[in-house]
């Protein structure tokens, strides 16, 4: 059996990681920096990440298992105490060798990664630990269960289009001070640009392709099940809610925020997509399906 050689460590640096086309940035270097290892002990220094948004920890766990599955040793090092706090409470690190640390307050939603038969595992975790958090806007039954419907599709996407046998990463955190839940969900996948040219024939650049994949009638899944349903009630409630929505496919970055999308090609491909979500949860609206509200509830 091969294994990663002996020689004296490589060393890449990693800049902070925020949620945000920046820490997209990032992470998509450190990936062209790390692919082509092979049988290699690789270290990521982490003394310039003054601070890391920790649902980021999907794409960042994403990109690290990558780069393990090439027989690669990889290990973190020169942790500020302030990011190893943070990547300890949601259990990222004890997959490199730290002990995890008590979440006093309850604000992460631990990072796991899931096989694609783990789908009833993972609709347990979305339920228990995303959509039952007390911090979410106020939903009529109705919508909690369409809402649960979205998140799951996003796990079902990266099942059906990507192809990916490397399984599918995820995690999440409430800010308190900034009114703000971010969830992730990150797959190593085929990406969404060679999905749609698989099943359109449309050759896009990787941003735009996901402009298409959002647009509300556009879909490459095939058979019964409608594709796309779910990231369109996530737009329409992101968008009521004041909060933002991220994909990142290939070297595709597209965000929803305000009501606009906003496209833009990065320096460099990740290795699969990203989809997360920012709940603003200073709102303190109601919210129903337009089926579910009543002529006498609007006098």
């Amino acid at each position: 059996m091969n294994t990663p050689d002996q020689s004296p460590a490589k060393s890449y640096a990693l800049s902070d990681v925020r949620h945000d086309q920046a820490g997209f940035e990032s992470l998509v270097r450190l990936y062209a920096s790390l692919k082509a290892a092979r049988f290699a002990n690789l270290e990521i220094d982490m003394s310039r990440v003054g601070w890391f948004d920790a649902d980021m920890c999907a794409p960042f766990g994403a990109v690290l298992y990558r780069t393990g599955s090439h027989v690669n040793k990889v290990s973190l090092v020169h942790l500020q105490p302030q990011v190893e706090t943070i990547l300890s409470k949601n259990g990222f690190l004890s997959h490199y060798g730290r002990m995890p640390a008590r979440d006093k307050y309850g604000t992460t939603i631990p990072y796991q990664r899931f096989d694609a038969k783990d789908d009833r595992f993972f609709a347990s975790y979305v339920e228990a630990k995303f959509v039952q958090r007390t911090e979410l806007p106020r939903m009529s039954a109705g919508l909690v269960k369409r809402f649960r419907e979205s998140v799951f599709e996003i796990f079902s996407n990266a099942v059906i289009h990507s192809q990916s046998t490397l399984g599918i990463f995820s995690c999440g955190q409430f800010f308190p001070k900034r009114n703000r839940l971010d969830f992730s969900v990150a797959d190593l996948g085929i990406g969404i640009r060679r999905n749609v040219k698989e099943h359109t024939s449309l050759d896009l650049p990787a941003h735009e392709a996901i402009a298409w994949a959002t647009s509300e009638r556009n879909t490459t899944k095939r058979g019964p099940i409608p594709g796309g349903l779910g990231l369109k009630l996530l737009a329409e409630f992101i968008t009521l809610n004041r909060g933002r929505m991220q994909i990142v496919s290939d070297a595709g970055y597209w965000s929803l925020e305000n009501g606009h999308s906003h496209t833009a090609l990065l320096s460099a491909p990740f290795p699969g997509t990203v989809v997360n979500v920012e709940i603003n949860t200073a709102d303190r609206r109601s919210y129903a399906l337009t089926s579910e509200v009543k002529e006498t509830d609007i006098f």
